[in-house]
């Protein structure tokens, strides 16, 4: 019966982060078709709808990509610990990999449809800016890969120092200190919360086992006043507060996780998702820009009854829209486009072929 209940625990710990996750790249998608597409629409007759989902959308904003790093430093607990080699193969070289690999395809893409609303190359420089030191929005990838090279320099620095220098530098870049081109300045702001996920394995994972409803009133109550206070007083730009609520959003969102866990129908969809981030993260925004280019004109011209109606479900259906095309996509794709193709020879290997050649003679 113990054994039973520790399996039975440490499955359900692995699915409300995989559910997270699962929420989080489905929030990503959605603030992607509202800015970048639904924003963009001639809105003529939808009332306030519009603004109320870019309102929407903006107030998930300390939500999303926090939570998505602090489930991405809960899983890395055991590869920091592996050997550098192992390290640099396995998460520092295919997170760069896959980042080049599908910036060309971005680039590429994005060439086709100039009037969508993205960071893009335009020219040589600008594909090296981006290859480089200013990232495009496949920001996530890079920022990954170079996580795990500073996780595994500061091992052996207090844990307290780090987490310290690494909230200074999210406040900082978040009030507007650092000039932070492009996708630079998310890369900074978001180190802290990789590295709470990763130091704070075992709190996440007591939040999520001990979530129950008023806990997460208790939380999403402060959470509330101070999406208010930056709203109302636009006040994301004050030192300490942006990272101070993003901190609060991860609690939540642990919490919220480990919540819907207890719907098996939710778990199973969520967790499916959660599962397969990678392909819906890096296919979803060359998809959209050509959605955006079949639908922008129609949009614009649509009848005012016909604008208000898809004004109300536009961002949902095609958020889901895409994340189905995109998993679709990933089974007839080849693997390389979402894993490095280069495999390491098992450390095994040489010794066996050394028995093997003993016994032959050879």
């Amino acid at each position: 019966m113990g054994a039973t209940t520790t399996a039975t625990t440490a499955q359900s710990r692995v699915a409300w982060a995989d559910v997270a996750k699962g929420v989080c790249i489905l929030l990503v998608v959605l603030w992607h078709v509202i800015m970048k597409h639904y924003l963009q629409i001639d809105w003529r007759s939808a009332g306030p709808i519009p603004a109320a989902w870019g309102s929407f959308s903006e107030q998930l904003l300390p939500l999303r990509m926090p939570l998505f790093f602090a489930i991405s430093g809960f899983f890395a607990v055991n590869a920091v610990q592996r050997p550098w080699r192992v390290v640099a193969r396995t998460r520092v070289a295919k997170f760069f990999y896959l980042y080049a690999l599908w910036l060309c395809i971005h680039t590429a893409v994005l060439a086709f449809v100039p009037d969508f609303h993205t960071e893009r190359a335009t020219g040589p420089r600008d594909f090296l800016a981006q290859l480089t030191i200013t990232p495009s929005n496949l920001w996530y990838l890079s920022a990954l890969a170079l996580y795990f090279v500073f996780a595994k320099l500061v091992r052996r620095v207090p844990t307290a120092l780090v987490l310290a220098a690494a909230f200074a530098l999210s406040a900082i870049t978040a009030s507007g200190y650092l000039d932070v081109p492009g996708n630079r300045g998310p890369v900074y702001q978001n180190l802290v919360f990789f590295l709470a996920g990763l130091y704070g394995k075992p709190l996440m994972e007591l939040l999520a086992d001990r979530a129950s409803w008023p806990r997460l009133a208790m939380i999403g109550g402060p959470y509330a006043v101070l999406l208010v206070l930056i709203e109302a007083f636009d006040a994301k730009t004050w030192l300490g507060l942006w990272p101070l609520a993003s901190g609060i959003a991860i609690v939540f969102g642990v919490t919220a996780a480990g919540l819907l866990t207890r719907s098996r129908t939710l778990t199973k969809g969520l967790t499916h998702l959660g599962s397969r981030t990678l392909p819906i993260y890096v296919m979803h925004m060359p998809l959209l820009a050509l959605l955006h280019a079949a639908l922008i004109d129609p949009m614009n011209a649509a009848d005012t009854h016909i604008q208000f109606l898809v004004a109300v479900g536009e961002p949902l259906v095609l958020t889901a829209l895409l994340v189905a095309v995109c998993l679709v996509l990933r089974r007839f794709l080849p693997g390389p486009l979402f894993d490095l193709p280069i495999r390491a020879v098992p450390a095994t290997a040489p010794r066996h072929r050394a028995q093997v050649s003993a016994r032959t003679g050879r």
